[in-house]
């Protein structure tokens, strides 16, 4: 019998009719988009699991840290450091959803027409349907973009927001600013929570944190085999639950599922035929249960070996420098990893560029998908440069603009299969 937690959800101060009808949307669609797969790895066991308990196990363990004297700290972004919340004792989560719910109470304070991502994090909050924002004692945010910078301004009306400078190039003035924005972090961390970050504590979290981003490598890399031993959309979920699980319990049972897909490797088992078109997703980020184009891109016969997004590869793709002898080296050395990664904020993002037409060889990719989402104005037009570059080194590119909705569905299911059609 399933565990009640409406008392707990209560106490937390969800609204729990609204949040009921988000429940109710929730399983269905997960059972049509992951649990129809057939020859899934057994130890995908553990991930369906922590979706059926998305806002319960995990949220209880999130209230039983606070009521022993811990926060909980929320973050929109990749480029907040997860190494500094952890080693202050606080828990990091992941807050973006991919739903659009709370959308009527969202526009009371923003534009119609702003991406679906602010919207869906602002309407949760202000419809109190999500038990994470509910948990957090304060949240971070970043000027990644325009929309997000501006609806941080709003959000700090209902809940204590530190907002981190991103800059938008990457010459050494402006590493000096990010690392002085990681270090004002560290010092605004430590008086949130009380607690003091010391070499001892960083360095603790910095290996927790790598080993982490290693074991998801280690996935990543098993994706290059053919036939592909898991599904993009597997691989997408565990990417998304990364972003809010318990870090050493997440780590375990990634490397865990990685021993068996080893096996599956070595018996040519694979989730799709070695000739499916393995395609290659990149753009804005997918978060939970924001999984309609790979449900579509699989559904249609190919297969996706990696994603290019913030749910995906740039989450975890470079680990920290683990040789800081004290503490001002390892803060340094976490803000150099940070700003390694390819947001379409800076300008210009060749970085991200180079990526792509490297991840296509290495993962002998037959296309590339481009999913942004409706008004994410950075990645819609850095479409511009992917197509150029990609027709430069012959690699094929299906470009695709969307939101949270499913009404466009039968339109794209149809762009994806000729894409497919083409370059099969």
């Amino acid at each position: 019998m399933a565990t009640d937690y409406r008392k707990m959800w209560d106490k937390i101060g969800l609204d729990l009719d609204a949040h009921g009808q988000l429940m109710q949307v929730l399983p269905p669609t997960y059972k049509d988009v992951y649990l129809s797969q057939s020859n899934r790895p057994d130890s995908m066991e553990y991930f369906d699991f922590v979706v059926s308990e998305i806002h319960g196990l995990r949220i209880q363990e999130l209230q039983e840290h606070k009521s022993n004297g811990g926060k909980v700290i929320g973050t929109f972004c990749v480029f907040v450091p997860e190494e500094i919340i952890r080693a202050a004792g606080a828990i990091c989560i992941g807050l973006c959803s991919g739903v659009e719910i709370g959308a009527a109470q969202a526009e009371k304070v923003l534009p119609r027409n702003v991406c679906p991502l602010i919207k869906s994090f602002m309407g949760f909050k202000l419809a109190k349907v999500c038990p994470y924002f509910e948990s957090c004692d304060m949240v971070v945010g970043e000027t990644t973009c325009d929309g997000k910078k501006k609806a941080f301004e709003i959000l700090n009306d209902y809940v204590p927001v530190h907002v981190m400078e991103t800059p938008q190039m990457k010459r050494e003035k402006d590493r000096a600013l990010w690392r002085s924005e990681v270090q004002d972090f560290v010092v605004r961390v430590e008086e949130y929570t009380g607690n003091q970050i010391n070499l001892e504590n960083i360095q603790r979290s910095i290996k927790d944190v790598n080993n982490k981003r290693l074991a998801l490598l280690r996935l990543a890399g098993l994706r290059k085999q053919n036939p592909a031993p898991i599904s993009g959309k597997d691989s997408l979920l565990i990417e998304q639950i990364a972003m809010y699980d318990d870090v050493e319990r997440f780590t375990l049972k990634v490397n865990e599922l990685c021993d068996e897909l080893e096996t599956r490797v070595q018996g040519n088992n694979g989730v799709h035929a070695a000739d499916a078109p393995r395609i290659i997703v990149t753009g804005t980020p997918m978060a939970i249960p924001n999984w309609k184009v790979p449900h579509i891109i699989e559904s249609a016969g190919a297969v996706i070996v990696a994603e290019e997004l913030c749910t995906g590869l740039r989450y975890f793709e470079n680990t920290v420098a683990e040789n800081g002898t004290n503490l001002d080296q390892s803060i340094d050395a976490i803000a150099e990893r940070y700003l390694g990664i390819n947001c379409a904020c800076f300008t210009p993002n060749e970085g991200r560029m180079e990526k792509l037409v490297r991840l296509a060889k290495e993962y002998n990719a037959d296309g590339i998908i481009h999913c942004s989402l409706a008004f994410c104005d950075p990645y819609l037009i850095e479409a511009n440069r992917v197509e150029k570059v990609l027709k430069e080194h012959g690699i094929p590119l299906l470009k695709i603009e969307t939101d949270y909705g499913q009404e466009d569905t039968g339109q794209l299911q149809t762009r994806v299969e000729a894409f497919l059609e083409m370059i099969r």
